[in-house]
């Protein structure tokens, strides 16, 4: 225990002042107490209860539309007993004292909930306890019950609120706090109206587009075409004779891992103003080392780097050289992949302000202590005079916890001495982006005379995302071979896995789901050309291959359990209704993934007809053990599988002369609603601690539509997107 004033608590986490102002962190297993004037009471950093009865809840993580904010506000109001229509949201600024704020890895309720549960469940104690001893009882008789202390032994109840005053003596030890029952849920597990809906319907959400600053600038950057390229010369003449353009400055590369890729920035009074004064500039780029980058060329090495021996990696067991030579039949497919980019529906912007040795930005960030370090690192501040507020995102998928577009912002406002928002172009986002890696993948496989499969050889090659923290980062790192790779589910006696080299010539980031995407489409897809040369149902023939029901121990808390995998295949087997007579042209293909400790499983229908695709029916289910807001995981897996269709059918970015070909969606398209089919998700309920549910739900998506269009016409599609096939 130790005191803190109130004055440096509401300036650090940014609460109402007054009243009881007590801080937890569970991190690090502080408490933190300052006790003041009764106006409220704040039993730790993401509670504070008022004599009105409001409750504000700090929530730590970006919401982008998955939920978040609601998710976690309930799990906290759950456990407390609070009354839902009493709940306020406030939004945390970026600081390491909330803990990891990092929105992205699907694991917001996976690491979370517990630590938010008992934050909830602490401050209900608190209340609970003062409540007992202005009735002078014991703790044990009091209950709570939607936002009042109930007396067991005379029926009396009392207000939350009105015991703001008493709670300020109390003290808890949090070992031995008590978290409800699954069956006393009221909020968790539950579908819960979203906090935010009314915001976002009626358009009074601040999204980091809307900011708006007193005697705000705005600006547009001119980036060099091919990454990493820089100007040589430049000519803003024509650009400062546009209406509104009030003066253009160079912009250096940054410094760190997220650095800005710089360029030539136009200010303007205005965004529109900005765009025309960037497109009316004349630049003459060095166009470096990556101004050769030619994806059909590099494609073509990756192929064949994947096509011979490559390095052995872990995973690796038995003899499949043994195998191969024993076996009865023996096939070999590659698989590919092209570089993808996310296009959230909100383009990178920030807005920032640098005024007298420290800064402040508002913009839609999904990790704003990574974009404070950086910002601060580049504009050589100490992070501590760095303030970060994060907005509403539309949309991020892994995009926005890449900070360079912060920093951007930052150092223009730094060289124009004023508040300036920074707003990339759709045609921006999809040259300059983060992008998700090109692949190429080598299978082969041996079936013996009983029709097992005796041998499995996998090759993978793509460039690496380390490559964006540490040049020549040339193989794949760990944490991207577990990703579908050297995880693989199937119970094969002799595997052989073996990653090829892949340079960098773009920047590569995570995008929704990572390495699972192209892992998930080579696995799924090749086991199911197994099944056909083995002559047998795929859906059996993958039960099969997955083997007896195991738990594979780790250092994770999560462990790979085989039953819970194939749980959610019989589940997808009955949905669909797996194996009924369909109509000519007609076919269904099944694959599955387990990716962020979840288990999904997906059966696709598809028709056929003139060479042209038709989805009709979708069909996934998702064991993500213990979830909180039901009508979320339903909306995430929905969008997943839309996610996913959009990178089977569209999904390619090429390059020329180190320039990205695609501008915008009218060449880099989204599945629309013509080509949304009808969906069926089932979650399965299970009492496991919970896991992610942002990205399990792409990996299979592909592979099921492949395999899909395999049994509809014979076709069988190893190269992504279905686009080049000519079928949609």
């Amino acid at each position: 225990m130790m005191k803190v004033s109130r004055r440096n608590f509401v300036k650090v986490f940014g609460l109402a002042s007054g009243g009881i102002l007590l801080g937890c962190n569970f991190s690090e297993g502080t408490i933190v107490n300052g006790l003041e004037d009764g106006v409220s009471f704040v039993p730790n950093l993401f509670v504070q209860l008022q004599k009105d009865g409001s409750l504000t809840i700090v929530v730590t993580r970006s919401e982008m539309g998955q939920g978040i904010r609601t998710s976690m506000a309930s799990a906290i109001a759950d456990e407390l007993e609070a009354d839902w229509k009493y709940v306020k949201i406030k939004q945390a600024t970026g600081d390491a004292k909330f803990g990891d704020q990092n929105t992205d890895g699907s694991r917001s309720i996976r690491t979370m909930l517990e630590p938010m549960r008992k934050m909830g469940a602490m401050a209900k104690e608190m209340l609970v306890s003062a409540a007992a001893k202005k009735w002078k009882i014991a703790t044990s008789d009091c209950k709570a019950d939607n936002h009042y202390i109930l007396n067991g032994l005379t029926n009396q109840k009392m207000f939350y609120g009105d015991l703001v005053d008493l709670a300020k003596d109390i003290s808890i030890d949090t070992e031995k706090i008590n978290l409800k029952d699954k069956k006393d849920f009221k909020y968790i597990g539950k579908s819960l109206r979203s906090f935010d809906i009314d915001a976002f319907t009626h358009g009074a959400a601040t999204y980091g587009i809307d900011v708006r600053l007193p005697n705000m600038k705005f600006a547009a950057i001119a980036r060099c075409p091919a990454t990493f390229g820089t100007v040589k010369s430049y000519d803003d003449a024509d650009a400062l004779e546009i209406k509104g353009v009030e003066s253009v400055v160079a912009l250096e590369k940054g410094n760190g891992a997220f650095g800005v890729l710089g360029g030539v920035a136009v200010i303007a009074s205005n965004t529109w103003s900005a765009f025309q004064g960037k497109n009316n500039l004349t630049v003459d780029w060095d166009m470096g080392a990556n101004g050769s980058y030619d994806t059909s060329k590099f494609r073509e090495k990756i192929i064949h780097r994947v096509q011979n021996p490559a390095k052995v990696t872990p995973g690796s067991e038995g003899n499949v050289k043994r195998a191969f030579k024993n076996a009865n039949k023996v096939i070999d497919a590659t698989y590919f992949i092209p570089h993808l980019v996310h296009t959230p529906m909100e383009v990178p912007n920030a807005t920032a302000y640098v005024k007298d040795g420290k800064c402040e930005v508002w913009a839609p960030t999904q990790d704003p202590q990574t974009a404070r370090a950086e910002v601060a690192s580049n504009l050589g501040l100490d992070k501590k005079d760095i303030t970060v507020n994060v907005t509403f995102l539309g949309g991020g998928f892994g995009r926005k916890s890449k900070p360079d577009f912060i920093v951007e912002a930052a150092l223009l406002s730094q060289k124009v001495n004023a508040p300036v928002q920074l707003v990339w172009s759709r045609e921006d986002d999809v040259k300059h982006s983060y992008y998700h890696a090109m692949s190429a993948q080598y299978l082969k496989g041996s079936i013996d005379k009983s029709g097992v499969v005796s041998g499995w050889l996998h090759r993978t090659a793509f460039p690496s995302i380390v490559s964006t923290f540490k040049p020549l980062s040339d193989y794949a790192s760990g944490f991207e071979l577990a990703q579908g790779f050297n995880n693989n589910p199937y119970e094969i006696p002799n595997v052989q896995l073996e990653n090829a080299k892949a340079e960098a010539h773009v920047r590569i980031g995570w995008m929704r789901s990572v390495c699972n995407i192209h892992h998930s489409f080579a696995v799924n897809s090749f086991a199911d050309e197994l099944a056909v040369a083995a002559g047998k149902d795929p859906m059996q023939f993958k039960l099969d291959l997955i083997g007896k029901d195991r738990v594979r121990e780790g250092r994770s808390p999560h462990p790979f359990n085989s039953a819970r995998l194939k749980n959610v295949i019989h589940k997808v087997k009955e949905m669909s209704g797996w194996g009924k007579k369909l109509p000519e042209g007609h076919g269904m293909g099944v694959a599955f993934h387990y990716s962020f400790y979840s288990y999904v499983a997906t059966v696709v229908e598809v028709s056929v007809m003139n060479n042209k695709l038709k989805i009709h029916n979708l069909y996934s289910a998702l064991d993500c053990g213990l979830y909180v807001n039901k009508d979320s995981v339903l909306n995430q897996m929905e969008g997943a599988a839309v996610f996913g269709m959009s990178i089977a059918m569209y999904g390619k970015i090429t390059a020329k002369e180190g320039a990205i070909q695609q501008n915008n969606f009218f060449d880099y398209q989204m599945a629309r609603m013509k080509d949304t089919p009808n969906m069926e998700i089932s979650i399965i309920d299970n009492d496991e601690k919970p896991t992610g549910v942002g990205e399990p739900g792409v990996p299979p998506i592909a592979p099921a539509i492949c395999n899909a269009i395999f049994a509809a016409s014979g076709k069988r599609i190893r190269t992504l997107p279905l686009m080049d096939h000519g079928l949609v």
